[in-house]
């Protein structure tokens, strides 16, 4: 007899209260008082990284339960997307609406890791609000997309303080979502799809359709896998209600 799986369970957790009560409603910049908006969000096991409209970056510790915060120097503005990763060393990378891009290298507590904060720029490639980003694992690659549809890529040593970077593709449409592993860039747009080889710097669209309609699309994520041999393959998978997967 063919045993019946158990009924999913659909639980609302309460809000985060510890994390609001430490970002302030509101800030007074000369005689002006401007409400602060949440703007953007990503999580990892170590830490919560909420982006706001007044350019600062909140940085909550879930193990020391500990709230930082990093601003962009200049002109406020709102940031528009963050990025973690824990690698050998803690990193974060926060885009604005100007099309600014910053990478913080966190200070941690143990031994043979980053003991002061350190601060990379991404500047003068793009020029409009940044959309999506995306980092290699080992956190020495970094690439970022903006509206309208430069993606740029920003090469970090973290060892010797140095950041370059170069453009890489240019679509004709805002991008949505990027994802990177195994030097294959996941890249998905208001019009399509594709994957983008960076050492042959090579482009495949997924599908053979561009969509009819401008809209955010899909949510892909890449999927790699050992086989046989020593040989590396995987897949790339789609969110959206009606797609499958597609083969590298």
């Amino acid at each position: 007899m063919a045993s019946t799986s158990e009924p999913v369970t659909f639980r609302e957790f309460c809000p985060l209260y510890y994390l609001l009560n430490a970002i302030p409603t509101k800030i007074q910049k000369g005689f002006r008082s401007i409400v602060v908006y949440l703007t953007a969000l990503d999580t990892n096991g170590d830490y919560i990284a909420v982006g706001s409209s007044i350019g600062m970056l909140y940085l909550y510790c879930r193990h020391f339960n500990q709230m930082k915060k990093y601003n962009f120097e200049g002109k406020t503005e709102s940031i528009t997307v963050v990025k973690l990763l824990s690698c050998f060393d803690d990193l974060v990378a926060a885009g604005t609406a100007s099309g600014r891009v910053a990478v913080f290298q966190l200070v941690s507590s143990l031994p043979g890791r980053n003991k002061q904060l350190r601060r990379f720029d991404v500047s003068g490639i793009h020029k409009n609000s940044i959309t999506a980003l995306a980092w290699s694992p080992n956190g020495m690659k970094l690439f970022s997309g903006d509206d309208k549809g430069k993606i740029v890529y920003s090469s970090l040593d973290l060892d010797q303080g140095v950041c370059n970077s170069h453009l890489v593709l240019e679509e004709p449409s805002s991008i949505v979502q990027l994802d990177y592993s195994q030097k294959v860039l996941l890249v998905s747009t208001l019009q399509r799809s594709l994957l983008f080889y960076t050492e042959e710097k090579s482009v495949k669209q997924i599908g053979t359709q561009p969509r009819k309609r401008a809209h955010p699309g899909s949510m892909w994520r890449l999927n790699w896998r050992r086989a046989g041999g020593g040989h590396c393959g995987g897949d790339c998978r789609s969110a959206r209600s009606g797609h499958g997967g597609w083969p590298l």
